[in-house]
């Protein structure tokens, strides 16, 4: 079996937030699916096959991190597509059925790949206690995102916050379904984007994740009521970090990026 290591929202390898991808015939027991992404150990392994044609879905596709199984992820999915149309398996529209309904992803002819996702719906709330101790910044507003994605947006004051910060992940752990996503307005964006984020995801076993699809289907809407345009730019990450175009469409969310295949080896068991 052919494995391969992609990193997603980048065109650049060694950046952007890394993902596994296993294509297969059918999908063998859970157990063994977890025992793939905990050797691969990060913060995603997509597994996919195909599915008879005539069907609402081309592909099945699951994701896991190296501790559990979750129920979407936008890297992974650009880089099981992007992994599909470079091995020439897939053109044009792929239609997975996952988790979380059926998605779709379509390749453009410069390399961009756009995916189709359910917008995730945002209620405010008020913020649990030891969240800014915990982050070690004060919030200016919480926000959950609802069962699928399952974390809390969590706005700060500016970017320079988000970009210092250093959490408790321990403190974390506890404070959310999945995860917390911070987020601020970019200070300058004519240097490229609107908007920056960063998410941290230690009660999946992923500190912090560089950079994560699912998430922007929250801050789309998000940033799209606050700064009144529904094309917005997202930069996401600490050490790595990569670049997500939304598109908000009422109950969907287009998220665009690239992505760059950098290890291809045999699974031997």
């Amino acid at each position: 079996m052919r494995i391969r290591i992609v990193d997603a929202f980048t065109d650049r390898p060694f950046s952007g937030n890394p993902a596994g991808v296993l294509l297969l015939d059918a999908f063998p027991e859970d157990r063994w699916l977890q025992k793939v992404a905990a050797e691969v150990n990060l913060s995603e392994t997509a597994f996919a096959h195909p599915l008879p044609e005539g069907g609402e879905a081309d592909w099945a596709l699951r994701w896991f991190t190296p501790a559990t199984e979750v129920d979407m992820c936008g890297h992974a999915t650009l880089a099981t597509a992007h992994v599909l149309h470079t091995t020439d398996r897939a053109g044009g529209t792929i239609r997975f059925a996952a988790r979380c309904g059926i998605l779709r992803t379509t390749a453009a002819e410069d390399g961009a790949i756009t995916m189709d996702f359910p917008t995730s719906p945002l209620t405010p709330v008020t913020a649990p206690a030891g969240l800014g101790e915990a982050l070690g910044a004060e919030p200016v507003s919480v926000h959950d995102t609802g069962a699928h994605i399952g974390d809390l947006v969590v706005e700060l004051a500016d970017e320079r916050t988000v970009r210092s910060l250093e959490p408790d992940a321990r403190a974390l752990v506890s404070l959310s379904n999945r995860g917390i996503i911070v987020t601020a307005a970019a200070d300058d964006p004519s240097r490229g984007y609107d908007f920056v984020s960063r998410g941290f995801f230690p009660g999946v076993g992923i500190d912090e994740d560089p950079v994560t699809g699912s998430a922007h289907t929250a801050l789309a809407p998000f940033w799209s009521a606050r700064l009144g345009r529904d094309e917005l730019t997202g930069l996401q990450g600490g050490a790595r970090t990569g670049l997500v175009r939304t598109s908000l469409r009422g109950e969907r969310t287009l998220l665009t990026g690239r992505a760059v295949t950098v290890i291809e080896g045999d699974l031997l068991v």
